[in-house]
């Protein structure tokens, strides 16, 4: 079983929205950084933004213009990446990662050691 399960992907037109979920199994996820990573058909994964532990700030990649928002709901042990006004480009699969504890949202992929399966968006008319 993976350490992170993602959920909340589908099909949604231009323009709509989705919130994708990001659930820890086996540690409590609001001591590491959450950062959401997603992998295009014919494309290389990409950063997508990051969420830190310790005061749950968010930094996201420049594609993202104010589009999308991380956020972490501790109770539930989840952290959410609310998308919006979604464009065809935008479709893929989004995954969540976490780095060791005690990193803040690293740059390099390489250093997330917990990851999802990932979960579908498609966006089409």
């Amino acid at each position: 079983q993976l350490p992170l399960v993602e959920s909340g992907g589908g099909l949604v037109q231009p323009g709509g929205s989705l919130r994708l979920s990001c659930v820890a199994s086996g540690f409590t996820l609001e001591h590491y950084s959450i950062k959401w990573f997603r992998r295009a058909p014919g494309k290389e994964r990409e950063g997508v933004g990051c969420i830190y532990s310790a005061d749950n700030s968010t930094v996201y990649a420049d594609f993202v213009k104010g589009r999308f928002t991380i956020s972490r709901d501790g109770a539930k042990n989840t952290v959410y990446l609310q998308l919006n006004s979604l464009k065809p480009e935008d479709a893929g699969v989004y995954l969540c990662a976490a780095p060791a504890l005690g990193s803040n949202c690293p740059l390099g992929t390489n250093e997330y050691i917990y990851w999802g399966q990932g979960t579908l968006v498609t966006v089409s008319s």
